[in-house]
């Protein structure tokens, strides 16, 4: 039993952190991004690149997966979100857009980098065994490094000024404007945190898990789950989701693996059960 619920906290940790940035830009700018998991894809691939090819530190290839994920997100947003959404009335657009965005991306990266799958040398070495939990050591410094992340995360957006102006375009756009924030200054800002935030967890879950071209979608559902799961644009709700995510899937693969690979569809099935009975997830309310 404690070796599951240190799977599920170290899963609930890595999946929380995809769907803060996931959440981020939905609740600033009510786009759906379908092209979240290929954004974690293209995080981990410049992680590889740079530390698996290049033999820089592994902490300048995070850095590097950082911030070429969050010029790529303010690029994104300035010219091809921020028009559409300008100049359509329907949100429909926005997520035809950002359908199209998750196709060019997984188009780029297989083109680039090929199917097969890549991984990286081991950042640390070693298994920690109590007896009762094994776990190696490379996967309690990624995850100590998504606490502190998501941690640091929190601390900027309540407590920063561009984070009590994204808490105040999250709440209400028409209001904030008023007030005299930037609406498009911090819409891009808050599009670039959060491809950030997809890139740093794909940098992290490369040493790990490696990457390969063909899992950005099963990403970006996992991020909808749990977005669905805390409350649509909610980032409390993202955390929230992730750890209940992570602790299904943990529980499910030791559980229900004796009857197969159902342990999705059981996941599946309670989550429509669960928006049933609370359509807005476990929060329920907008975050601001």
């Amino acid at each position: 039993m404690e070796q599951v619920l240190v799977n599920g906290l170290y899963l609930g940790a890595q999946y929380a952190l995809i769907a803060l940035g996931l959440t981020l830009i939905f609740a600033l700018m009510n786009v759906l991004n379908f092209a979240h998991g290929q954004m974690y894809v293209l995080g981990g691939f410049v992680t590889y690149t740079v530390y698996g090819q290049w033999h820089l530190p592994f902490p300048v290839a995070l850095v590097a997966s950082a911030v070429s994920l969050a010029l790529i997100g303010a690029l994104l947003e300035k010219f091809l979100f921020r028009p559409v959404i300008r100049r359509s009335k329907r949100d429909e657009s926005t997520m035809l857009l950002a359908a199209a965005v998750a196709f060019l991306f997984d188009a780029i990266i297989l083109l680039v980098f090929g199917e097969k799958g890549r991984g990286v040398p081991k950042i640390l070495n070693g298994v920690l065994n109590t007896g009762t939990i094994v776990i190696p050591y490379d996967r309690i410094l990624v995850a100590a490094l998504a606490v502190v992340f998501i941690a640091g995360f929190m601390a900027f957006m309540q407590f920063s000024k561009p984070g009590r102006a994204m808490r105040a375009l999250a709440q209400d756009r028409t209001a904030a404007q008023l007030m005299g924030v930037n609406v498009n200054r911090y819409s891009n800002f808050g599009f670039a945190l959060g491809a950030l935030l997809a890139g740093l967890v794909g940098g992290l879950l490369v040493a790990i898990v490696g990457v390969n071209s063909g899992i950005g979608g099963a990403i970006s559902t996992k991020a909808f789950l749990m977005v669905m799961i805390g409350g649509a644009g909610v980032v409390g709700g993202a955390i929230a989701g992730g750890l209940v995510l992570g602790m299904l899937e943990a529980v499910g693969l030791t559980v229900l693996h004796a009857y197969g690979d159902i342990t999705y569809l059981v996941i599946f099935a309670s989550l429509m059960i669960f928006l049933a009975i609370r359509p807005n997830g476990l929060m329920g309310k907008p975050w601001g």
